[in-house]
């Protein structure tokens, strides 16, 4: 069993972003996952008919990790890494999804929440996020619930539609600071808005209507995606440099114009450390340190 795959076995079972590098120190491969642990291990147990990966794993010296908080975050950061180096073994430069935001227009004749590719105007936005059929399931969720597009001052079917779900311009300003809330993650929002949703499965579920309720699990798992913790990329272009010490192991995370894009890890004291640790952003501290303590637990594994 070669050494890179012992340590493998050290790696959490979570999501979070993997790099293999060769016994030179040069970065192979970069990639995202699920859980850690059982991707990585897999390309020593599961590559079937893939000579090309076969070659690539018979050179990997050393596994690297970013330990992720949600899956999406993981992707932003696979994605962000591609975009600014892309590796020999891997075949894209940036990630495969769609890139989209979540739009608020609130004028009051028809107030509703969309799709954009692109953030434009003077309108609010949310985002970035990564997948154009889970941000569309995720609105749907949002409509479903909260019916804001029928909340305005429009007359003829809108205005039927109101009728039927018993709401209108009254109810606009409610409806609008609940959704947004969700969109900025409020937990109480969040777990109510969800909360409702499965509901709604369950009874279609028990009234035998299975369509409808995979279409409202389809729609949890968009909401869930896009209401996960994700803080590698973001609309505002800031820029940030993000570092974690553990067991004389320095790993720095580089964000600029919004995206963490850059990930290096190298020897250092505590006194080399101790100032740039000091001026980590504390939204980041957690996600610093715990990926120092990793790149060490891998060093040493």
């Amino acid at each position: 069993m070669s050494a890179a795959r012992t340590v493998a076995r050290g790696l959490p079972m979570e999501p979070g972003v993997y790099r293999f590098r060769d016994e030179a120190g040069k970065v192979l491969y970069v990639g995202r996952a699920v859980n850690l642990r059982r991707r990585v291990l897999s390309y020593w147990t599961h590559l079937g008919d893939r000579p090309r990966l076969r070659r690539m794993v018979e050179r990997i010296d050393r596994v690297e990790a970013a330990w992720c908080d949600s899956e999406h975050e993981a992707a932003w950061l696979e994605r962000n890494l591609l975009e600014h180096s892309k590796p020999r073994w891997n075949r894209t430069k940036g990630g495969q999804e769609v890139v989209g935001y979540i739009r608020y227009d609130e004028g009051p004749r028809r107030p509703e929440l969309r799709f954009a590719h692109l953030v434009t105007g003077p309108a609010q936005h949310f985002g970035p996020y990564l997948g154009g059929v889970r941000i569309r399931l995720a609105l749907s969720a949002l409509h479903r619930v909260l019916p804001l597009a029928y909340s305005g001052t429009t007359n003829g079917s809108a205005r039927e539609f109101a009728e039927l779900f018993g709401i209108g311009p009254a109810d606009r300003e409610t409806l609008a600071r609940t959704a947004i809330a969700v969109l900025e993650r409020d937990p109480a929002a969040v777990t109510a808005l969800r909360a409702e949703l499965e509901r709604r499965r369950d009874r279609a579920a028990a009234e035998l209507r299975f369509e409808f309720a995979a279409k409202l699990q389809e729609e949890i798992a968009g909401l869930d995606w896009i209401v996960a913790e994700q803080k590698v990329s973001w609309l505002e272009p800031r820029d940030a440099d993000v570092y974690g010490w553990a067991d004389d192991v320095l790993v720095h995370f580089q964000v600029r114009a919004g995206r963490m894009c850059k990930w290096t890890q190298r020897a250092a004291t505590s006194s080399v450390a101790r100032d740039r640790v000091a001026a980590t952003p504390a939204l980041w501290q957690p996600f610093a340190q715990r990926n120092a303590e990793l790149a060490a637990r891998l060093l040493r594994g």
